[in-house]
């Protein structure tokens, strides 16, 4: 196949839409299933290129959550202990395989910026998989190939109708790659740089020490954030990305917005988020919802008279500031990656607040002996990778 002809692009009004390769080349992809759109592709391929190199980087399997071109969660195929197994909605399915665990982390990181995903998985995806991904609110799904009894499972999905790509894993893009903005051809050579624990060997602060377990979160920020619409901050611990700031103008908005969704993240593993009393029956999607509003601001709202009643069975007790914040403090060992350098401490400061020890990023700030002092005053050990990972 050499083209394939989209329903429409990035909008209903955007026709015609196709993806096709230039000099007759044949599509290294095939659609087994559902009928894929101009987004769905982007993310598809934006997130396998993020799968294929955390598998090069950490020989574990790895899956990504995308939306809208950036990442919402990515993760490897680390073993998910029973609060994270609760936390993520499987708990209920006993043992997972390793490429299961992985999409479930990177499903679960962020579930409300995950609803209506595009799955990327660096593996074929087996049955464990497919019965995760058959319950979640998704669009699609990408991978090397389908397990017979996993590619059943996704084909009864949205009657039919849901989008499985399959890509070939051999297949290497050109060197070059263009696109085209208002009617002009932009070209350049492809981000090809290996992202290895090379780029972590010059370490700047006074605290040298950065563990195994820390590299390996450190390569998943740094390879989050190279698929990844900048600027962007990744926050990662125990082998998964835990919050993602993405396409913000301003460095320190990326952090803030990616320390918000790390708090979130460890705020759900406490036990009175654990233990709310949910209706039974209740949807997915609203039992998500309903958690984040309940650890942010907006509680107050559900706790407008009988608001509370549609999702929980009893009025729960407010989940105060200071209980959030003792909560917090516990965090510890997060890694960060920052796609360019930082240029004023405050974001060393936000970091803090999210038990950040461990930061990777490019440097070549005129303010990098601020920066660096500000990570000495924590103890934490930060590496100049002397790299930018822009992506547009």
């Amino acid at each position: 196949m050499k083209e394939l002809e989209l329903k429409y692009g990035c909008n209903p009004n955007q026709k015609p839409s196709r993806i096709f390769m230039k000099e007759e080349k044949e599509l290294p992809i095939k659609v087994l299933c559902g009928k894929p759109g101009y987004i769905n592709f982007l993310d598809a391929f934006n997130g396998w290129q993020l799968v294929k190199e955390l598998k090069q980087a950490t020989g574990l399997p790895a899956a990504a959550s995308f939306k809208h071109v950036s990442p919402a969660g990515a993760a490897v195929g680390f073993p998910l202990d029973d609060t994270l197994a609760k936390i993520y909605w499987v708990e209920d399915m006993g043992k997972l395989s390793p490429l299961a665990c992985a999409y479930a982390r990177a499903r679960g990181a962020d579930r409300m910026s995950s609803f209506g995903d595009f799955i990327c998985l660096s593996d074929v995806c087996d049955e464990d998989t497919a019965k995760i991904i058959k319950r979640e609110v998704s669009d699609g799904v990408i991978a090397p190939g389908y397990e017979p009894a996993a590619l059943a499972i996704l084909e009864q999905k949205k009657n039919g109708k849901y989008n499985v790509i399959e890509i070939d894993p051999d297949y290497i893009p050109a060197p070059v790659e263009q696109k085209d903005v208002f009617g002009i051809t932009f070209e350049q050579g492809r981000n090809e740089l290996p992202i290895n624990e090379a780029l972590l060997e010059k370490v700047v602060t006074e605290n040298k020490e950065i563990p195994e377990s820390a590299k390996i979160d450190l390569l998943i920020s740094l390879i989050t954030l190279k698929y990844t619409q900048s600027n962007s901050v990744c926050f990662a611990k125990g082998g998964q990305a835990i919050g993602i700031g993405a396409g913000q103008q301003s460095r320190v908005h990326c952090t803030r917005l990616a320390g918000q969704k790390a708090d979130n993240w460890l705020l759900r593993q406490c036990p009175k988020v654990l233990n709310l009393p949910f209706v039974d029956d209740i949807k997915r999607a609203d039992r998500d919802n309903a958690i984040d509003n309940y650890i942010g601001a907006e509680y107050m709202d559900v706790l407008a008279e009988g608001a509370w009643q549609r999702v929980f069975k009893e009025k729960p007790a407010v989940f105060t500031d200071e209980e959030k914040r003792a909560w917090l403090d516990q965090m510890d060992d997060v890694a960060l990656g920052s796609d360019a350098f930082f240029p004023f401490s405050d974001n060393i400061e936000r970091a803090k607040k999210s038990g950040v020890k461990y930061i990777a990023q490019p440097g070549g700030s005129i303010r990098d002996d601020a920066v660096i002092d500000c990570c000495n005053k924590y103890n934490m050990a930060m590496a100049f990778t002397e790299i930018r990972l822009f992506h547009h």
